[in-house]
């Protein structure tokens, strides 16, 4: 069987079985379907509007639906709330307004309560935190998860997919294990690639405290929604990247940049990897 025929055979949103899964089951590489060949199949002009959509959001989180909606007909698009909804969904975006129901977590998955209210974060590995944003390129668009530690701000891990899943999700948690140990506290939303088994269990394994961000509370998560911005405006906006394969270098870069070469006006110019490398220096010699 082909590698076209083995590809075809993978359902996106089989019930049951991961993707990672259903590649092992056929002998495909997951690699090989994370081609940029799938990267985002959207015609021309929605992936026109999901760039306005993403830029416009970057800079007023707070726009919802209806606000985006009439953002985007003020630029000239004749759009309707309807399809601004689903671009936003495929997108991973919601207003960051309080309101009910702002949750996209799957209905049988546990949530669990945040932990992080009150706590002072004041050492490296305390707390790490996940999430994962909208990435455009030339002719689609892919997703990017990072891990990051919270009190250093220091970028632990990332990974990039063409499917909103867990798996890449779960990929960039465990190389961030892999390579820096474990963390007192985990914080994420309460989106369901957070809330799946896969992601959840690998951090009871590890014994981590799981915490998430309470409903309509996306701003819970403000390190890292910070870090989408700083990405977004230092590197993703000022380029067009033609392949998956071309983002992934400039990605690997620019975070090269932000852990090592950022001063970070928080921690008196030091850079994320100062405080994270210096803290454990530090904590290991105590």
């Amino acid at each position: 069987m082909s590698v076209v025929e083995r590809k075809q055979r993978i359902e996106a949103d089989h019930p049951q079985l991961s993707i990672q899964r259903q590649c092992n089951l056929i002998g495909l590489p997951r690699s090989s379907y994370y081609r940029e060949s799938h990267a985002g199949q959207e015609s021309t002009e929605n992936l026109e509007i999901m760039r306005l959509i993403d830029e416009e959001y970057t800079e007023h989180p707070f726009y919802g639906s209806r606000q985006m909606r009439n953002y985007l007909r003020r630029k000239g698009y004749n759009i309707n709330r309807k399809r601004v909804q689903r671009l936003m969904r495929k997108m991973g975006l919601q207003s960051v307004a309080p309101k009910p129901s702002t949750s996209k977590s799957h209905p049988e998955h546990k949530v669990y309560p945040y932990l992080l209210r009150g706590i002072d974060v004041s050492y490296a590995n305390h707390v790490w935190c996940s999430d994962l944003t909208y990435i455009r390129l030339t002719g689609g668009f892919v997703y990017l998860t990072a891990v990051m530690d919270w009190h250093s701000r220091y970028v632990l891990s990332w990974e990039i997919s063409v499917f909103m899943d867990s798996d890449f999700c779960v990929s960039a948690l465990e190389r961030a294990l892999r390579c820096h140990g474990t963390p007192d506290i985990f914080n994420t939303d309460q989106g369901s690639q957070y809330t799946s088994s896969d992601f959840t269990g690998t951090l009871k394994d590890h014994d981590i405290k799981i915490s998430m961000d309470g409903k309509g509370r996306a701003m819970d998560n403000i390190f890292i929604e910070r870090l989408w911005r700083s990405v977004k405006y230092e590197e993703i906006y000022l380029k067009e990247y033609r392949s998956v394969d071309e983002l992934r270098k400039a990605l690997k870069k620019y975070f090269h940049f932000y852990n090592y070469h950022r001063p970070h006006q928080s921690f008196d110019g030091q850079t994320p990897a100062e405080v994270y490398f210096g803290q454990q220096e530090m904590r290991l010699a105590a």
